[in-house]
C-alpha cells in the first residue's frame, strides 16, 4: 500500500483504477517563410477558430458549473484577443520570418514565465491559462484534433496538470474524481473542480508516475491523499466513510426550507453568491436566505459597450423579483486588475490589483457610476436590496459615492420615479 499526499481541493471519497493521462504536446519546429503577410493571415485565421471553440466550451461549461465560474472561458477569448500577446506573435513573425505555430509557442513560453516568476499567487496561475490558449492555437494551426482525455469506464483520472479546457470536459459518468502532479488551489481547474463536484487532489508531485496506471487506488480529497493498492481493512474503512459522507449530504438536502436556527436558538443568514440573473436559479435551488453578493460588473463583462441603465435594471430587477423579499447585497462595479474590459482603455499599472479599480474608476467617472446607482434605485421599488461599495481605502470615497447616490435619488423624484428609501 502507498500513500502520496498533497493538496485537496475539493472533498469525497473516490474508489477505482487509475488512468493516467499523458497528453501528446504539439511538436513545433520551426521553418523560415516568405509570405509574412499570408502567415500573419493564417494566424488571425487559426485565432478566430480558437475564440469560436472557447464560446462553446462556455456554453458547455455554464450547463457544467454555472454562468459564474463558466467566465473562465471568457477571459481565455479576451486573453487570445490581448494585444501584447497578439503583438508579441505576429512581431515575431515579421521579424524572423518564421511559422506562425512557432511564434506561437515562443510567446506562449515567454508569457508563461512571466506570470510564473510574479510573487502573486493569482498572476502565477495564468502561466497554466496562457500555456493552454497557445497549445489551442497552435493545434488548430496544424490541425491536430485532440479530444482530450476519454474513457468508457469508472476511473481515478491521473494526469501531470489539467488545464482548464480539459477540466470541464471531463465525463462525470466516468471521472470519479482527478489527482495531478502540479497545479494550486488558485487555479481555474481547482475552481471549476470544486464546481463540479469532482473529489480533486493536485500538487502530488513526482511519486505521482505513470507506473502506477491501471492500479486499483482510494482518493481522500478531504485530507488529501491517494491510497494506491490498498489493503482490504483501509477499502473497508474508507467505505464506512463514504457512506458517511452519502449520510451527511442527505441531511443537508432534508434541511432545505427549515430556519436557518443554531442549536442554541440563534438565527442566523446563509447567503448565496451570484454573478448574473441565471445564478439566482442555483440560489433558490439551494434554499439561500438572501444574496450576499452580486456581482455586476458581469454585466459589464458580457457586453461589448457600457451597459444601459435600463439593461442594469432589467437585471437587478429579475434578481430581486425571484428573490420574493429576500434581501439583495449588489457589489456595484469592481473591474479592473485581473477584470479588464477594452473599452473602459483602462492604463497598464505596475500592481492592477490596488490602484486604479473598483469604486475609483466609478468616482472618476461619475456619469457610468450614476448610470448604474439609477438602475439600481429603480430595482429597489420591486424588493429589498444593499448596495455595497467595492475597495474602499479612505472616508472620503465613501463620502463621493453616497453624494452621487444622492444625486441619482434626487434626478429619479424630479422625474417621478419610484424608489425605496429604505435601502
Amino acid at each position: 500500500m502507498i500513500i502520496i499526499k498533497g493538496k485537496g481541493v475539493y472533498g469525497g471519497y473516490a474508489f477505482g483504477p487509475i488512468a493516467f493521462y499523458e497528453r501528446q504536446d504539439s511538436i513545433v519546429k520551426r521553418k523560415h517563410i516568405e509570405d509574412v503577410d499570408s502567415e500573419i493571415i493564417r494566424f488571425e485565421k487559426a485565432q478566430g477558430v480558437a475564440i469560436e471553440q472557447l464560446k462553446n466550451l462556455h456554453d458547455k461549461a455554464i450547463q457544467e458549473v454555472g454562468e459564474l465560474d463558466a467566465q473562465i472561458f471568457e477571459i481565455h477569448q479576451m486573453m487570445l484577443d490581448d494585444d501584447d500577446f497578439v503583438s508579441s506573435i505576429t512581431n515575431i513573425i515579421k521579424t524572423q520570418q518564421i511559422n506562425a505555430e512557432f511564434a506561437v509557442a515562443t510567446t506562449g513560453t515567454n508569457f508563461s514565465k512571466m506570470f510564473s516568476l510574479m510573487d502573486d499567487d493569482y498572476m502565477k496561475e495564468r502561466a497554466t491559462d496562457v500555456k493552454d490558449i497557445s497549445e489551442r492555437i497552435i493545434r488548430i494551426l496544424s490541425e491536430d484534433n485532440q479530444d482530450g482525455f476519454t474513457t468508457d469506464k469508472c476511473v481515478i483520472l491521473a494526469a501531470d496538470d489539467l488545464v482548464p479546457s480539459e477540466t470541464v470536459q471531463l465525463d462525470k459518468t466516468y471521472i470519479k474524481s482527478f489527482v495531478t502532479m502540479y497545479g494550486s488551489p488558485n487555479s481555474h481547474t481547482a475552481i471549476l473542480a470544486r464546481m463540479m463536484n469532482i473529489p480533486a487532489i493536485i500538487g502530488l508531485g513526482e511519486q505521482l508516475s505513470p507506473k502506477y496506471d491501471g492500479k486499483y487506488a482510494i482518493v481522500d480529497g478531504f485530507n488529501g491523499k491517494v491510497i494506491i493498492e490498498p489493503d482490504q481493512e483501509t477499502i473497508e474503512f474508507y467505505e464506512k466513510k463514504q457512506l458517511e459522507e452519502t449520510e451527511r449530504q442527505n441531511l443537508l438536502k432534508s434541511l432545505k426550507g427549515k430556519d436557518n436556527t443554531t442549536i442554541d436558538g440563534s438565527s442566523i443568514k446563509l447567503f448565496a453568491n451570484i454573478g448574473n440573473v441565471a445564478d439566482v436559479a442555483y440560489a433558490l435551488q439551494n434554499d439561500a436566505g438572501g444574496i450576499g453578493l452580486f456581482r455586476s460588473e458581469f454585466l459589464y463583462l458580457q457586453s461589448k459597450d457600457f451597459p444601459t441603465e435600463e439593461e442594469q435594471f432589467q437585471a437587478y430587477k429579475t434578481v430581486v423579483e425571484n428573490m420574493a423579499g429576500k434581501q439583495v447585497v449588489i457589489r456595484t462595479l469592481d473591474i479592473g486588475a485581473d477584470k479588464q474590459i477594452d473599452y473602459f482603455n483602462l492604463p497598464k499599472e505596475e500592481n492592477p490589483a490596488l490602484g486604479y479599480r473598483a469604486i475609483r474608476i466609478c468616482l472618476e467617472q461619475p456619469e457610468i457610476f450614476k448610470t448604474q446607482l439609477r438602475a439600481l434605485l429603480r430595482a429597489s421599488a420591486y424588493g429589498d436590496i444593499a448596495i455595497m461599495f467595492p475597495m474602499i481605502t479612505d472616508v472620503e470615497e465613501v463620502r463621493e459615492a453616497k453624494a452621487i447616490l444622492q444625486n441619482a435619488k434626487s434626478e429619479l423624484t424630479a422625474l417621478g420615479v419610484p424608489y425605496s428609501n429604505d435601502i
